[in-house]
This record gives structure tokens, sequence and C-alpha cells, in this order.
């Protein structure tokens, strides 16, 4: 008899255990369960709330921008470039582009590519937890790899707890009270997933002049910024602004080149870029040439990149905004401010597992608070929807007809429950 894996999940999560804790050390990741829900393997579901990306750049696409902007030796380079390896942490011609998006104080030199944003972010964890001597102060609900990196590599950390009646917000204060004599690392992503919120320039500027008081380093994942709805949300860099900053960011995010796999670690301090790569070695430390050719004509082509994709995210927006207010007795949020991301309460009688299953049998995939955190309360069971897509208006299309076929159903019980 053949055992599919939604079938051996289900069997195993009986038993109290899931196989990725139980046969080793390794964490399991909180997205898997979600995977198996909406069949990703298989293609995934009709209509997708769960991508987290804006709209997907074609190879054709990407080359077409290129040689439109007159860069026809870049074509060539990449249709006959060698396939050997590249140097660790990337070549100097893509470094130098990224250090293009920051100030004088970062330049090639202070940039460092990975294969992604994953593997930075655990290379990072891995250097400043210090063979886990250090102490780490990450938040939550987030992305997995953000708030318990740290904790995979060994250290000590505290975890504080996001508010939706904080607007997300970081209360530096809570950050004050978590500080230890071995605090070396804190944690942050901004803008926020999975709310798409964002920090005011005055907690940035609290939140350093915190950890500059006790020596420690700030590392921002800033996968979506550069996705502001309104540009003067922006705050800076966490590599600009701080001396001990370093800004994580992957091409996925707002430049929907998620399959290029190049992301980059940058920050101030020379001493720290050395011991990451000297760690880097001992995981991914040559991106492909191909992808990095790639990223060079993706990071060339931004402006128009994003100004595209901004109108998709714009539009989608509106939409969930007009989503939201028409059914505001059964659905909550905090208005999203930057990215292709909400974070969004359902007010009815079911909890966001229980929504994303419904949903999942009529074809339509969201993210429930399980993707987000592993201790979910009432307090923050919200469930993360995407729009960064130009497909996304048929799928809240869809989600209303599932809406309104359930609406009175849900209201009638609510009013049982008062």
């Amino acid at each position: 008899m053949v055992i599919t894996a939604a079938a051996r999940f289900q069997r195993e999560t009986q038993r109290g255990y899931t196989p990725c804790a139980t046969m080793t050390n390794a964490p399991t990741p909180w997205s898997k369960r979600h995977k198996l829900v909406t069949r990703a393997a298989a293609g995934g579901l009709t209509y997708s709330l769960s991508n987290s990306f804006a709209e997907p750049l074609s190879s054709k696409e990407l080359i077409d921008m290129t040689i439109q902007r007159g860069d026809t030796k870049l074509v060539d380079i990449y249709n006959s470039h060698p396939l050997t390896y590249t140097p660790n942490g990337g070549s100097s011609d893509l470094r130098e582009e990224i250090a293009n998006l920051y100030g004088p104080e970062i330049t090639a030199a202070n940039i460092l590519v990975f294969p992604g944003a994953q593997i930075a972010l655990q290379c990072a964890a891995r250097v400043l937890v210090d063979r886990g001597e250090g102490h780490s102060i990450t938040f939550s609900p987030g992305y997995q790899s953000v708030t318990q990196g740290p904790l995979h590599a060994g250290g000590g950390v505290t975890t504080i707890p996001l508010r939706s009646e904080d607007e997300w917000q970081i209360d530096v204060s809570k950050v004050k009270e978590a500080m230890r004599v071995d605090t070396r690392y804190i944690v942050i992503n901004e803008p926020y997933n999975p709310a798409g919120t964002l920090m005011s320039p005055e907690t940035q500027a609290e939140l350093r002049s915190l950890a500059s008081s006790h020596g420690a380093y700030v590392l921002c994942d800033e996968v979506y910024r550069l996705l502001e709805h309104d540009p003067s949300y922006r705050i800076p860099a966490m590599a600009d602004f701080y001396e001990r900053g370093i800004s994580c960011v992957t091409l996925s995010k707002p430049w929907g080149a998620c399959g290029v796999s190049i992301g980059w670690l940058a920050t101030q301090d020379l001493d720290l870029i050395d011991k990451l790569s000297d760690a880097q070695y001992f995981g991914a430390a040559c991106p492909s040439r191909a992808s990095e050719i790639q990223a060079i004509m993706v990071l060339r082509s931004s402006e128009q990149i994003l100004e595209k994709n901004m109108a998709i995210i714009r539009r989608n927006r509106a939409l969930l905004v007009k989503f939201v207010s028409d059914y505001s007795d059964l659905f909550g949020w905090v208005p999203p401010r930057a990215g292709a991301i909400a974070a969004i309460k359902f007010k009815g009688p079911l909890t966001s597992t229980e929504l994303g299953m419904e949903l999942a049998r009529e074809g339509i995939s969201i993210k429930p608070a399980y993707c987000f955190t592993e201790n979910i309360t009432e307090a923050n069971d919200y469930f993360r929807v995407g729009f960064g897509e130009s497909i996304v208006p048929k799928a809240i299309d869809a989600l209303r007809d599932f809406v309104n076929e359930r609406k009175e159903g849900w209201r009638a019980n609510m009013s049982e429950t008062k």
C-alpha cells in the first residue's frame, strides 16, 4: 500500500510528533503542514493568496528589459559565461551593483552574497550567537528563519510577542527589559511579515541607541523594503543606519526574481563580513554565475520592475481594503503599509487553521497562524494573505464567493455565543 505524504503527516501528528523533530535534531518547518494542506508538491491550489512575493519575472522579460536598456554586453556575458566556480560571497560585479542600493558607507567589500536569504539568516545567527554563548532577542509572530534562527544556532533567545492592538509595532521598552549582559544579537523584520506594517523612524532610532549602548548587532530582514505603499514611509536600511547593523535582502520579494535565488547581507563591519565569509564556506559558498548575471540584470532594471510591481500591489491592496470593509463584522486587520502581505483576523467561529482547511477544500490558499508561530493564541490567531501578483483579483473574487456562501451561518453562530 502506498502511503501519501498527507496521510503520513496526519498519522504522525496524531501520535504526537513530526518526522523531522523525531528523527533528527533539525527543527520542523512551520510551513510544512501548509504545503501539505495546499498540495504544493502537486502544483498548489487554484487560487493562491499564500504567495508573498511581487509579480514574478520571466527570463525572457528580464532579457528583453536588458536589451531595451541597451545593455547587450550583459546579455552576451550571460550567454557565454563559463561554468566555473564563483568567488566565495559573490563576484565583484554583482556586489558592486548591490552596493549601489546603499549609502557611501556600504561598498562591494561590505556585501556578502548568498543563494537566497534563508541561508544568509542562518549564517548570521551562527556567527553572532558565537558557539551558543551569546543571547539574542527576536519577535513573534514572524517568519521562522528570522524568529528561530538564533535558537537553531544553539543560542539563548528571548522572544518578545508583537500585538495587533499595538499595530504590530516593537515596544523598545520591552526590548530594554529583555537585554542581558551577554545580548549580542537583535533580529527584526521591517517591513514586517506577516502583517506588512512598518516601524516608525523614531522607533528605529530608539532601537539603535539601545543596541549601541550594549554593543549589540541588529539584523533587519528587509526583504520587503522598496515596496512601501507610499515612499515617504520608507526607513533607512539597517546597514546604513547603524555601524553594527546588518541588512538581509533577497531578490524574491520586491523584484519578483524568486528563481534567481540570490540574497545578501550588507554591513559596515568588515570584521563581521570576514567572519560571515568563513562561516559561509561550510554552507553555500559559491552562488551560481548564471544567477549572479541575472541578478545584475534585475538590479539594473530595478526602477522599471518596481514601478510595475507597485502598480499591481496598490491595485490589489485596494481590493483587500474593500473586502475587509464589506465584511467588517467577520474580518479585521491593521492595514498594511509595505510589501505584498497582510495579516487578517477572522472574527467568526473558526480558528485560522480551520478556516485555512475549509478554504483549501474550495481551492483557495491562505497562510494560517501556525506558519508564523508555534504558540497560537486568540490574540495572534491571524492568517496571512499575499497580494503581489496580477492573478490576485481572481483569488479575492473566489474568497468573496466563499464568504458569501457561509456568512449568514457564521453570523448566526456568533450571535448564539455572545
